[in-house]
């Protein structure tokens, strides 16, 4: 098991200015930093490779920059899902050229976007045919998909571990894999143990952090459950935090975050990290 952290607890995307920062993840004692990709993000993936290996440091990323509202595998007009297609595609070459592990997210449909109705019949089927294309082109460049529910604030798509796993069957790919997310579950899951058990079978990762987004401890999530099903699956994969840090400028009310959980990014890691690996340790998991 490994523990890691997104770079949105210490900055509000990532460019080759940056690259301190995974200096600093490293001397926190973290194993794994997450970075965003987008339109908008512009940074050397080459630079950023050859000083995480000088680390020790794996890599995976996730959309967080810009990303258009039309490239979505799972929109009604065809075109677009061509084009949503295209568009991981090209994340995913940024992925393999920063020797990143794992592409991830809600990369099924497009987070922000709702749809109030009665899923059509086709709706499954063609965001599967698109993952699993995804899968196939990713699987060539020695990248992980690893997907992730969201909550039905963020999507109307796939907002429970069984939804995932019906998606990911249809999909019919051995590169696709998932991702439970403690936040985005607090809304949609009565048993924290079931969601776990229920991914087991593709759970590649965790992000661990409050029902408030904030610190892993003390709030909603039922961490002895969490941790005593992924004991029970034989979970060795990773779990990272992730937050907005609020002492940047108005990175996190531009994001939704209306409250102060992230004012320090050191302290945040420090905090969550021992709260974590002492959970680990109690049920039997990591070093």
């Amino acid at each position: 098991m490994r523990f890691g952290a997104h770079c949105y607890i210490f900055t509000d995307g990532w460019t080759d200015s940056d690259l301190p920062l995974l200096e600093k993840a490293r001397e926190l004692g973290l194993d794994t930093f997450e970075l965003v990709v987008g339109d908008d993000v512009v940074y050397s993936p080459r630079l950023t490779r050859q000083f995480a290996e000088s680390l020790g440091l794996s890599l995976l990323i996730g959309p967080g920059g810009h990303w258009p509202m039309h490239c979505d595998l799972s929109a009604d007009d065809p075109t677009d899902r061509a084009t949503g297609l295209a568009w991981h595609q090209r994340q995913v070459d940024v992925a393999a050229e920063l020797g990143a592990e794992a592409y991830a997210g809600a990369l099924y449909g497009h987070p922000g976007v709702v749809k109030r109705r009665r899923p059509p019949a086709d709706e499954f089927p063609r965001t599967a045919e698109g993952l699993h294309a995804l899968a196939e082109y990713a699987a060539r460049r020695g990248v992980a998909i690893v997907l992730e529910p969201m909550s039905h604030f963020r999507t109307h798509l796939i907002n429970t571990p069984p939804q995932l796993m019906t998606l990911i069957d249809q999909a019919d790919h051995p590169n696709l894999y998932a991702l439970l997310d403690t936040y985005h579950l607090v809304t949609e899951v009565r048993d924290y143990g079931e969601a776990i058990r229920t991914a087991a079978p593709r759970l590649w990762g965790i992000h661990a952090c409050e029902n408030d987004r904030g610190v892993p401890g003390g709030g909603l999530v039922p961490w002895n459950a969490v941790f005593a099903a992924l004991a029970e699956v034989g979970f060795d994969g990773y779990i990272g935090m992730e937050t907005y840090n609020s002492s940047v400028d108005d990175f996190a009310y531009s994001r939704g975050m209306f409250h102060n959980v992230c004012p320090d990014g050191e302290a945040f890691v420090r905090r969550g990290l021992s709260f974590l690996q002492t959970m680990g340790q109690r049920h039997g998991l990591g070093d």
